[in-house]
């Protein structure tokens, strides 16, 4: 066999082109890689679902509180009742729904919760978790849901309970948790990877966090919110300021009140906002819920809600569904122009926007003329005013306008028939009830329940379970008789002394507004 021949030594010029078509091949590789990297990080990393329908979008959209700490693994978090069963609520289903959160067919998540990819899919809340609820006509009906009414079932404190219980058992652990997680789940390598790696053990650690923050919540006597409330205020201070909860008075942490409607907003603007009227601004109101519900200034997506607010501000309340005695409603429409108007208007809020002539619709009236519970007027104080003027600093979107006020709003009554229950508190269950002398009223009542009452004009409220389901049973006062705090049913004694027809027809007018 011949020996191979030895090649000739390149020249300095040929070797120069080799290693020009080396570092080409090289360079190009890398660009590929980069130019999928960035496909990938553009698919994958910091990019909410998005939805064209804006109904579809309160429901599920993004306000930036799925791009925080505080935002939720959702793989995780829908695999939690069933890895934590015994945190749940008694005979609940093995879901969020367990929590009043509303469940659409074929829906990634319930209502109220947004979704967000960051290599994982990260889910947060947003408006729609407080502001949609469901009414059925009798208990056989198919409940009807409806946007911008209170979340009168949504119980954000058995939420957190549950959530607060599972992290500090020790099988909260990435071991425990991935086999329900990656069966429920279509996870790929790498989330699979990093949901093991990191986002278990960080969603625990988070949890904890909060836990120690909200542990005044647990101090015995303290009063707490349950379905279709909620203690905003509280929560701000220790949880976004970061207020110590041992050096505050106790009656600047009960400020539990009731979840509020959010239609027609357009003839609210300039009015005094939230229970208290502590804001004119719509955009401020909305901002701050925005925080509350877990976005920050550095994630908060402004276009979002903005997109939001701007449907808000003519979508309308829902028409009574039920029939309506017409006759009997004219009656009523002259009982209430005689003694309800004064306060609360009524075509200021319809068709044709508010008679700004009226100045006392939508005022603060004092707590010594109104005789409510005053804990939530106390709960928003000075120091916090101050803090929140803090928030979107040196944008046009600064929370400059809360203040402190003395009293509660004569809000305007448009859709009140969806309103239940009623004062700031919730602490009257009906608009029946609420036309009696306080000592009348019920002092305890079942809240969640979705039923309607439409002689009374709320929700059926005597009815403790309905099949596994159990029903949060509300009480106004000790068992020595006493108020206790934030759920005292007392004041807003109007329309106590009218006749029993009288008030039959005030209500069946209230149900056409």
């Amino acid at each position: 066999m011949n020996a191979p021949t030895p090649s000739a030594p390149l020249t300095p010029e040929e070797r120069k082109r080799r290693r020009r078509r080396r570092w080409a091949v090289v360079l190009g590789v890398v660009a590929v890689l980069g130019l999928l990297g960035f496909v990938w990080f553009r698919r994958n990393v910091n990019v909410p679902v998005t939805y064209a329908d804006i109904e579809d979008h309160f429901k599920y959209g993004s306000i930036g509180s799925d791009n925080t700490v505080r935002g939720m693994p959702l793989a995780v978090l829908k695999i939690l009742p069933r890895a934590f069963p015994q945190y749940m609520p008694p005979g609940a289903p093995r879901d969020l729904t367990a929590f009043g959160f509303l469940q659409e067919p074929g829906a990634a998540t319930p209502i109220g919760f947004s979704r967000r990819k960051q290599v994982v899919e990260i889910a947060g809340l947003n408006c729609a978790v407080c502001h949609t609820g469901t009414v059925r006509e009798t208990p056989a009906s198919r409940p009807v849901t409806y946007l911008g009414m209170p979340s009168h079932q949504l119980d954000l404190d058995a939420l957190f309970d549950f959530l607060f219980a599972a992290a500090v058992d020790h099988r909260f652990t990435a071991e425990n948790l991935m086999p329900l997680v990656t069966a429920e789940s279509d996870l790929g390598f790498l989330e699979r990877l990093i949901t093991r790696a990191f986002v278990i053990p960080a969603f625990r650690t988070g949890l904890l966090e909060q836990r120690d923050l909200l542990g005044y919540q647990y101090v015995p006597g303290h009063t707490r919110g349950g379905p279709g409330r909620v203690d905003t205020f509280g929560a701000y201070k220790v949880s976004i300021y970061r207020f110590p909860a041992a050096e505050l008075p106790a009656k600047e942490l009960t400020g539990v009140a009731d979840l509020p409607s959010i239609w027609n907003q357009a003839p609210r603007e300039g009015l005094p906002l939230h229970w208290d009227g502590n804001n004119h601004s719509l955009m401020e109101r909305n901002f701050s819920a925005a925080f509350g519900a877990g976005a920050t200034p550095a994630t908060v997506d402004i276009p979002s809600l903005e997109r939001i607010q701007d449907w808000l501000r003519e979508f309308p309340p829902p028409p009574y569904p039920f029939p309506v005695d017409r006759a009997r409603a004219a009656a009523g429409e002259r009982v209430y122009m005689r003694d309800c108007y004064a306060c609360h208007g009524r075509n200021e809020f319809g068709p044709g926007g508010r008679d700004r002539r009226d100045t006392r619709i939508g005022q603060v009236e004092p707590l010594a003329r109104i005789g409510t519970d005053p804990y939530r007027n106390w709960s928003f104080t000075r120091d916090l005013a101050l803090n929140q003027g803090t928030l979107m600093a040196g944008t046009r979107w600064r929370l400059k306008s809360f203040r402190v006020t003395d009293g509660y709003v004569n809000a305007p009554l448009d859709g009140i028939w969806l309103r239940a229950p009623y004062l700031h508190n919730g602490s009257v269950p009906t608009l029946y009830d609420l036309l009696k002398p306080a000592a009348e009223r019920p002092r305890a009542f079942y809240r969640g329940y979705d039923v309607y009452d439409q002689a009374n004009v709320g929700f059926v409220h005597n009815v403790s379970a309905e099949g596994n389901r159990r029903y949060s049973l509300f009480r106004t006062h000790d068992d020595a008789g006493q108020p206790i705090a934030g759920n005292d049913n007392a004041g807003h004694e109007y329309g106590t002394t009218l006749s029993e027809a009288e008030k039959r027809q005030l209500i069946e007018f209230l149900k056409t507004l």
